[in-house]
């Protein structure tokens, strides 16, 4: 009977606010600080009136809320995430970051590492199966080119993030029958990004850092480039990396952690450039060395003898 006539009473005072300028007490004193929402007002008049005294708490709340956030936001950007595509569903190795690694199959859309793409495919009795088969789900590869973008269609229709993704870059080189729209490429965009893919995410960032379909907008572009790299995107990482290192404000111990992130992500060049910062004094001999063997231990994780014998074989495949 106590706990219920206590937790009455809390709840009362709750709903009752109080007028930081007169202290009229009542449930509609809600006109609260448009800055910190920490104070309320019985109207506008009281609350323009209490601004001179309230200033300085106000500007104070709203700096360490900013620096409280900032902290909150460093801690997510600054994690390591899952790589972007997981294993291949094949082999179950890792795969690579290149996009010369691996095969999106539109049929049934999966992302499949090139070893296995290139490699034979068998039936359940053993036998090879004559004719190109997706190796995940055996479906024929198409006729004709015509056939192909059918077959990219009804993946879009089923809210395949990728084939969503892929639509939007037809768009913006005017490629694969499609006419050279930015405008439409980012509807495409947005829409594979609202499904959680991190590649579309990129693709914003970049249409607003080269003002394609929209204004030019540098601080969006780092806010999608930083949604990007959160989803695992290595090179929207490297990117990040470079630009902290550019401009009148620059943080070599941002690049540096970008970077090292990248670097356990499969991207090379963020090698390289932690080589460049070890060389001119911004990184240590600590910084490089965890590079090389972060990097080394990624490409043990990609490495396979199918993977190899598809990069001999194949000019253009690299993974590595």
């Amino acid at each position: 009977m106590l706990n219920n006539i206590n937790m009455s009473s809390t709840e009362d005072d709750n709903n009752v606010s109080v007028c930081a300028n007169c202290g009229k007490e009542g449930s509609d004193i809600d006109n609260i600080c448009n800055k910190c929402k920490q104070v309320n007002y019985c109207n506008a008049t009281c609350k323009k009136k209490h601004r001179h005294k309230h200033k300085k708490e106000c500007e104070e709340h709203v700096r360490l809320a900013a620096e409280h956030a900032a902290k909150l936001h460093d801690e997510k950007l600054f994690k390591q995430p899952t790589p972007l595509h997981g294993d291949c569903p094949i082999c179950f190795i890792r795969l690579p970051s290149l996009k010369t690694g691996f095969r999106y199959m539109a049929c049934c859309g999966k992302v499949v590492c090139n070893g296995c793409s290139y490699a034979p495919v068998y039936d359940n009795q053993g036998n090879k199966v004559v004719g190109k088969k997706c190796p995940f789900c055996r479906a024929s590869a198409a006729k004709s080119y015509e056939e192909g973008i059918e077959i990219e269609k009804k993946r879009v229709e089923a809210n395949d993030a990728q084939a969503i993704r892929n639509i939007g870059l037809y768009y913006v080189d005017g490629d694969h029958g499609y006419p050279q729209d930015y405008t439409k490429a980012l509807e495409f965009f947005y829409r594979a990004a609202e499904l959680g893919y991190a590649l579309a995410y990129s693709n914003i960032g970049y249409c607003y850092e080269m003002g394609f379909g929209v204004e030019f907008d540098k601080n969006k572009a780092k806010n999608y480039y930083e949604k990007a790299a959160m989803g695992g995107d290595v090179y929207a990482r490297h990117k990040l990396g470079n630009a902290e290192l550019l401009g009148g404000n620059i943080n070599t111990s941002r690049a540096l952690k970008h970077h090292l992130i990248a670097v356990r992500g499969g991207c090379n060049d963020s090698v390289e450039l932690i080589k460049v910062m070890y060389t001119h004094g911004h990184a240590t001999k600590e910084d490089y060395a965890k590079a090389l063997q972060s990097y080394q231990q990624y490409l043990a994780e990609i490495k396979s003898d199918q993977r190899d014998k598809a990069a001999a074989a194949h000019d253009d495949y690299r993974y590595y």
